[in-house]
């Protein structure tokens, strides 16, 4: 059986499963694997340099690395005597409404505070256990402690502390991927979703020519694809966001030149300019010389006003560099040839200012 394949059409439901799927769907409005894989994150977050128990302040968001020192729990526990000495849990009843772990760096102490179905933590975190642990500095009765944090235990076989010490950094340097999310749909909830779709993604043909990517140095659209989502440093996140902006560009720029050669194909009614009518009076009458940009951008409009297809221009330019008279120009000569032309604004006190500039431009024309 050949393994499942995963693409950018593909609708969500295929791997996500219906429910998740529609809950996407419905959330999110995201009902494609592409879709999901572009709904991007909207910032980073670096579990952080670790952090000295002694030095922690309240609000902070740290990650330290620590050993378990002590695990108590607050109403019921069900554990052997054995398990209890094993891993040092103090509670008094078979199941547990709250768990409270001491750990410690050597230095100082900090509480670690888990509320509800605390089985799982109780059986993790046994006393002599090293493990990171990451999450918002609170206070309660005068102690500095984590509520809920997130935590990963370094391998109980590394003895090497140059190996412990390397995974403790890869932990804490670790970019966590945030999304924009809501109440139905977290951020978790999504990472998990993206890693589904990533485990099976063929990206198939890319969009941008190989050799576009290679004169700018782009990374392919997998490779960018995949890095914004589990970026594994900083490097990585800058050129995969440097690749993504390149397809939002592409894509644009592409949708342009569609709408462009549709326009080409429409017929039109060429209007060229005249040799003796309104323009050439309303040119003589200007109380100002044209700029080059002006006669430069009005002669493209000018010929192609005269072509058998729909002159669709976009003319930019800074307030007061005269776009106004260059649109009046182009308006007259296509009232030379024959036809109507009207000016546009978008708001009444701008078309009002219009009306009254151009009606003084134009004289004895205007009527």
């Amino acid at each position: 059986m050949l393994p499942t394949v995963t693409t950018f059409r593909d609708p969500l439901v295929e791997p996500l499963g219906k429910r998740v799927g529609d809950t996407f769907g419905k959330v999110l409005g995201l009902r494609t694997a592409g879709d999901l894989l572009r709904h991007y994150p909207r910032r980073y977050y670096t579990r952080g340099e670790l952090t000295p128990l002694d030095s922690l302040r309240e609000g902070d968001h740290a990650t330290v690395l620590a050993l378990v020192d002590l695990v108590s729990g607050h109403g019921t526990v069900g554990m052997s005597p054995e398990r209890r000495e094993k891993t040092g849990y103090r509670g008094r009843g078979p199941v547990t409404q709250r768990l409270e772990v001491i750990v410690t760096d050597g230095t100082g102490k900090l509480q670690l505070v888990f509320f509800g179905s605390t089985g799982h933590h109780a059986r993790q975190l046994q006393r002599g256990a090293i493990g990171l642990f990451a999450g918002t500095v609170s206070s309660f009765r005068g102690r500095r402690q984590l509520v809920h944090p997130e935590y990963e235990l370094l391998p109980a076989t590394s003895t090497n502390p140059l190996v412990a010490g390397e995974i403790a950094e890869e932990f804490a340097n670790e970019l966590i991927a945030v999304y924009p999310a809501s109440a139905k749909l977290s951020s978790w909830r999504i990472s998990r979703a993206i890693d589904v779709i990533l485990d099976t993604l063929e990206a198939g043909e890319d969009p941008i020519p190989a050799e576009v990517r290679e004169k700018y140095g782009l990374w392919p659209i997998e490779l960018a694809i995949r890095a914004i989502h589990r970026p594994t440093d900083r490097g990585d996140l800058k050129r995969a966001r440097e690749r993504l902006k390149w397809d939002e560009a592409f894509t644009m720029q592409a949708a342009l030149a569609q709408r462009r050669l549709a326009a080409a194909a429409m017929p039109a009614v060429p209007r060229p300019p005249a040799d003796a009518g309104l323009a050439v009076a309303f040119d003589r009458r200007l109380p100002f010389t044209l700029t080059d940009g002006q006669r430069s951008v009005g002669e493209v409009i000018a010929h192609e006003l005269s072509c058998a297809y729909p002159m669709n221009r976009l003319l930019q330019g800074e307030v007061g560099s005269g776009k106004t008279i260059v649109a009046v120009r182009a308006m007259l000569q296509v009232v030379d040839a024959g036809g109507q032309a009207a000016l546009l604004a978008p708001t009444e006190v701008l078309a009002q200012q219009h009306y009254r500039s151009i009606t003084a431009l134009l004289g004895p024309a205007r009527r």
